[in-house]
């Protein structure tokens, strides 16, 4: 005897797996637990409020919207430039380059045609004096990515207070929404059609895309990033292309590395490194990994690699950023 009833249910299961196959970007909640932002966690120097939003997916949803006036609360920005071929690293910031972090002391300009292997830099006149941009319009101008030889051997240095008037407001989903599919960045290794910040650190100021590096050198420019590894666009305000260990850390009971912010699809972001100096070793394409803990998250790249993380595993807003 046939069992109709039996067969229903298959046909129902049959069913809903072909209509699940057809959605590549089906929610996908693959792991236990899932953790909603915590906007307490975000400290003094912005604001945080609810607001309904509507994720890359279509999902009809609440987010925190976080308004920051694109300036660090939590640590001085700044300093970029040495002013002088004798000054020690303390005159200066950092520059990332192939993996690693260097000091930008008087020594490194000094030697930045040795570093480069190329006679053209000369960024120093006959007294040791580095030529630095010293007025908001030099900024501008130097940073322009099709900079003209009169800014050639300069160092870039934009100031916070080019930056007074500038407000941004960031949206991350309330709870985040894992997808089948990740959302590789706008821009990034992948070239995808995400947006190009990574995330938020807790004083409001973002985990920005790769800084473009080649296109800074090959204009015989350098725009390094101070010791937080961040530095200032005018249009950008100041944001970050490393993490090092100075904007706010929140550190995990079991040792697991500090927390840092999060990303632009609401899943935390944390430091590369545990307390014991380990990186875990089962990071997915994105960087990211799940523990009963923390549910889904994020590890960030080292700061010598000029990247936060690879790709988003949720849904985000977009745009991602309102400028007031």
């Amino acid at each position: 005897m046939v069992n109709y009833k039996l067969f229903a249910l298959l046909f129902v299961a049959f069913a809903m797996a072909s209509s699940c196959r057809n959605k590549p970007q089906e929610i996908l909640i693959t792991d236990d637990l899932v953790f909603d932002v915590d906007p307490s966690l975000f400290i003094e120097g912005t604001s945080v409020s609810i607001v309904p939003c509507t994720l890359s997916n279509g999902t009809e949803t609440d987010c925190y919207e976080i308004v920051t006036t694109s300036t660090a609360s939590d640590h001085q920005m700044g300093p970029w430039c040495p002013s002088n071929i004798s000054d020690g690293e303390e005159a200066g910031g950092i520059w990332l380059d192939k993996g690693k972090v260097y000091d930008v002391d008087g020594a490194f300009i000094q030697n930045l045609a040795t570093f480069y292997d190329d006679d053209t830099w000369m960024m120093y006149d006959a007294n040791g004096d580095i030529f630095v941009t010293n007025t908001e319009e030099d900024c501008i101008n130097a940073a322009n990515p099709n900079v003209g030889p009169e800014y050639q051997n300069f160092c870039v240095e934009c100031l916070p207070s080019y930056i007074t008037e500038l407000s941004q407001s960031w949206l991350i989903p309330v709870t985040p929404v894992r997808l089948t599919e990740p959302n590789n960045f706008a821009m990034g290794p992948r070239g995808g059609n995400g947006p190009n910040v990574r995330g938020i650190a807790y004083n409001g100021i973002e985990f920005s895309g790769a800084a473009p590096t080649d296109a800074i050198l090959s204009a015989y420019t350098l725009a390094p990033f101070d010791d937080a590894g961040g530095h200032i666009n005018v249009h950008q305000g100041y944001h970050y292309h490393a993490a090092t260990g100075i904007s706010t850390e929140i550190a995990q009971a079991d040792g697991h590395a500090p927390s840092i912010g999060y990303a632009m699809d609401g899943h935390g972001i944390y430091a590369q490194l545990d307390e014991n100096g380990n990186e875990p070793t089962d990071l997915d394409q994105c960087r990211g990994h799940y523990d009963e803990t923390r549910g889904y998250h994020y590890h960030v790249d080292a700061p010598g690699e000029n990247n936060f993380i690879n790709c988003l595993s949720g849904a985000y807003v977009n745009p991602v950023r309102i400028r007031k």
